[in-house]
C-alpha cells in the first residue's frame, strides 16, 4: 500500500497485519480520487471502518484540511497509528476506536464542523446485511446530519451489493472495480 498522489506521494504504508482487514487496491483507490479531485482540498474527511488509514490518509496527502479515522481492530489500529506519525500529521488526524455503528453519533456530535466527505468501507459481510433499522439510525441518520449541503458519502460494497438508497442517502453514482463497487451517496433534502 502506498500513497499515490499529494504531498507524500509514493509513500509507502504499513499494511494490515492478518485478515482483519481489507485494503483498497491501488487502481480502485486512484480512480476514486480522480473522481473527487476538486472536493480534496481543505475538506473534513471520516474514514470510516479505515483499517490501516488508507483512504484518509490519501486525502490528507491531496489537501484535506483534517481526516477522522473510526476503526475498532486493535491490530489495524497500531498499524494505523503508525502511518500517521510516519506521515506527521498527528495534527490533521483524530482517531476513534471502538464500535463505530454503536459510537458515531457521539463522535460526530463532537465534530467542530460539518463533513465534506465520508468514506464508509465495512467488511463485506457486514455490507451485505445492510440496511437495518439499528444502523441506519445509528450510523447513516448521524452521517448526513454531520455532511455538509454538498456533502459525499462514499460506501464501498461487494460488487453484487445494489444500494439505490439507505436512511438519508440516494445513490448518484456506482462504480464498480473488479469484486468491489462504489457507491457515490448524497443525502436528500
Amino acid at each position: 500500500m502506498r500513497i499515490i498522489a499529494g504531498e507524500f506521494r509514493g509513500r509507502k504504508l504499513l499494511g494490515p497485519e492478518g485478515l482483519t482487514t481489507r485494503p483498497i487496491t491501488d487502481r480502485v483507490k486512484e480512480s476514486l480520487f480522480a473522481a473527487l479531485h476538486f472536493r480534496m482540498p481543505e475538506a473534513r474527511v471520516a474514514d470510516l471502518f479505515c483499517g490501516t488509514g488508507s483512504l484518509g490518509l490519501e486525502a490528507l496527502s491531496r489537501g484535506a484540511e483534517h481526516a477522522w479515522f473510526a476503526e475498532r481492530d486493535a491490530s489495524a489500529l497500531t498499524q494505523l497509528g503508525r502511518n500517521i506519525e510516519a506521515l506527521g500529521v498527528q495534527d490533521r488526524a483524530t482517531v476513534w476506536r471502538g464500535d463505530i455503528v454503536a459510537r458515531l453519533g457521539d463522535w460526530l456530535a463532537g465534530l467542530p464542523e460539518e463533513l465534506d466527505v465520508a468514506f464508509l468501507d465495512p467488511p463485506f459481510a457486514l455490507a451485505r446485511d445492510w440496511p437495518s433499522d439499528e444502523v441506519e439510525r445509528q450510523l447513516f441518520a448521524p452521517l448526513a446530519e454531520n455532511l455538509a449541503a454538498d456533502g459525499l458519502l462514499v460506501y464501498r460494497t461487494p460488487r453484487d451489493v445494489e444500494v439505490e438508497a439507505i436512511g438519508p442517502f440516494a445513490t448518484v453514482k456506482r462504480k464498480v472495480y473488479g469484486v468491489n463497487a462504489l457507491h457515490f451517496m448524497e443525502a436528500a433534502g
